[in-house]
């Protein structure tokens, strides 16, 4: 059963028959051969102008992304998916403009958060849930928000 693994079997019918009759060995050692094809391939498919990607699908505009998906804008991220004008961040689904954030979901303008879900504007927050204008896990005006926030980037070496 060594093919290809970027091939498809032109016949599916033989390819299940095949598959239906591999025993343990012969199914890990295809998974392997599977996962080691894929991890070698280092193409970006249904990808436009992106820059030093690897491994990126239907990704518009990115530079320097890894195993991103459906995501535009984003520079040094590492399996995001769905996201935009994400700064070096990994694991993200449906975010934007984060910047160096962790497993966040449907979540922008994050600087510096991980687990985050459904939240804006948090600064160094960790796993909030519906929050806006927090900073450290801490609620705060938006005026105040921004007026921290300015303050700490400065002093972080972080552009706006």
């Amino acid at each position: 059963m060594a093919r290809d693994p970027k091939k498809t079997s032109a016949e599916p019918s033989e390819a299940r028959e095949l598959v239906a009759s591999l025993d343990r060995r012969r199914f890990l050692e295809e998974l392997n051969r599977l996962t080691q094809g894929f991890a070698s391939n280092d193409g970006n498919p249904g990808s436009y102008a992106c820059k030093a990607c690897v491994r990126c699908a239907n990704c518009m505009f990115c530079e320097g992304c890894e195993a991103c998906y459906s995501s535009t804008h984003c520079i040094r991220c590492e399996l995001c998916n769905n996201c935009t004008h994400c700064v070096d961040s990994k694991s993200l689904h449906g975010c934007a403009y984060c910047v160096q954030s962790e497993n966040c979901t449907s979540s922008a303008y994050v600087v510096f958060s991980r687990n985050l879900s459904d939240c804006t504007y948090c600064f160094g927050c960790v796993g909030l849930s519906k929050k806006d204008f927090h900073i450290l896990n801490v609620g705060f005006s938006r005026v105040e928000y921004f007026e921290l926030t300015a303050r700490l980037k400065k002093e972080l070496g972080i552009k706006s």
